[in-house]
């Protein structure tokens, strides 16, 4: 097809997303008076001009799915504004699929959850960029940052990539673990802003040694996943296992600025049988080592099958890597590393990371970071009310383990 290139295999399962439309995001909060549509739009030409990437329309194919190349497209096009909050734009438009012959990606200036406040969703069909995409993108528009290089966001990493150490192999079989089951079963979404305290607090349960957010976020995903079993069955045989999935950024050193997809999704432990949530934070301690590596010849390989055969990909991914028993949560921590700390003048406040639909009886947790605090997010399949009480627990697990932490 002229002009036209096949997506890799990772994108072409994610425009296969089975769920709903594969769209994800990032949204920033700001205090103060909202620049105008204008002032973004000429904000956004500035620092995203010449990017490749921004440009891309998704095509249809017979087998797979293509990217049309040849258009850069119109950066500034893409701002939207809309009287609405992240909450509202989530539960109506967001999971909308994109119209074709567009680029699929909207930078949306919105309504502030308070007075006083706005915030700017960065909203993509996710075969177009990965979160640290989204993160190089948001963090150009902050003051005092460059405009993101265009040279470097072309340097895509083939040869060599990031990835974590130790895992299961990719089809062993774990244990589902049963969500709630609360109300109504439809994709829902729900934001807690976390106490910076609560946070600091759980960090120090583990005495004697340096703890990070990401093993202090996986270890309240494991204590919730605990307290859904222990609501249901009771806590499984120590030979079962319940493995939490964890997106690894593979971008060697010297690719930070590549944008497109460029990430692997591992599965680490969850210490769901251990009661003690100090001793499941330490159980967390290293999951997510990673190493740079070449990649192998049987990737490269199962790549390739992969992609001339999407189809026979799909029907495998849904029948054993999208079941619960794979992996009963997805834990996707995004960190804004600003520059500055203002757009125009406007105080960053928060991040919140937007997943897309997760696989049917599993829930996904984002965590997103800046320099004034985190944010939780808590993405299911299985309604809002579920959602939230997933959210009330997550909260209830930090507190553990500051607890825990002020009494040492």
């Amino acid at each position: 097809m002229p002009g036209s290139t096949p997506l890799p295999f990772l994108e072409e399962g994610m425009a296969r997303w089975p769920f709903g439309p594969p769209n994800a995001g990032i949204c920033l909060d700001f205090t103060g008076v909202p620049p105008t549509a204008a002032e973004l739009r000429a904000l956004v030409a500035e620092r995203w001009a010449e990017l490749p990437r921004l440009g891309r329309r998704l095509l249809p194919g017979t087998r797979r799915h293509c990217w049309a190349t040849e258009d850069r497209g119109d950066p500034a096009g893409h701002v939207r504004q809309a009287d609405v909050t992240l909450r509202e734009a989530v539960r109506g438009w967001f999971h909308t699929s994109f119209p074709e012959g567009r680029p699929p990606w909207n930078l949306h200036l919105l309504r502030g959850a308070a007075d006083g406040e706005f915030s700017l969703l960065f909203r993509m069909h996710h075969s177009l960029l990965d979160g640290r995409s989204l993160t190089t993108l948001l963090r150009a528009l902050l003051d005092g940052a460059p405009p993101v290089d265009a040279c470097a966001a072309l340097a895509e990493p083939r040869t060599h990539r990031r990835t974590a150490i130790g895992g299961p192999g990719l089809l062993t079989a774990g244990l589902a673990v049963p969500l709630p089951g609360k109300g109504e079963r439809r994709p829902a979404f729900t934001v807690v802003r976390l106490p910076g305290e609560l946070l600091r607090g759980a960090r120090r349960a583990v005495r004697g040694r340096a703890v990070t957010t990401n093993e202090v976020f996986l270890a309240a995903a494991s204590g919730v996943l605990r307290s859904c079993l222990l609501a249901s069955a009771g806590i499984p045989d120590a030979s079962e296992r319940v493995w939490l999935s964890v997106p690894v950024d593979q971008r060697p050193p010297g690719h930070g600025d590549f944008l497109g997809n460029a990430f692997g999704n591992v599965r680490v432990p969850a210490p769901v049988g251990l009661a003690d949530p100090a001793a499941r934070l330490a159980a967390c301690a290293g999951l997510l080592t990673t190493e740079v590596r070449p990649r192998r010849a049987a990737e490269r390989l199962l790549e390739g099958v992969a992609g001339a055969f999407p189809g026979a990909g799909q029907a495998l991914a849904r029948g054993r890597l999208f079941a619960p028993a794979y992996a009963p949560a997805a834990c996707s921590y995004v960190h804004l590393r600003e520059c500055g700390r203002t757009l125009a003048g406007r105080p960053l406040r928060r991040v919140t990371a937007v997943p897309m639909v997760p696989p049917h009886d599993t829930v996904t947790f984002t965590l997103g970071g800046c320099a004034r605090g985190h944010t939780l997010g808590v993405a299911t399949n299985s309604g809002a009310e579920d959602a939230e009480l997933l959210a009330e627990s997550f909260l209830h697990e930090l507190g553990l383990l500051g607890r825990i932490a002020t009494t040492c």
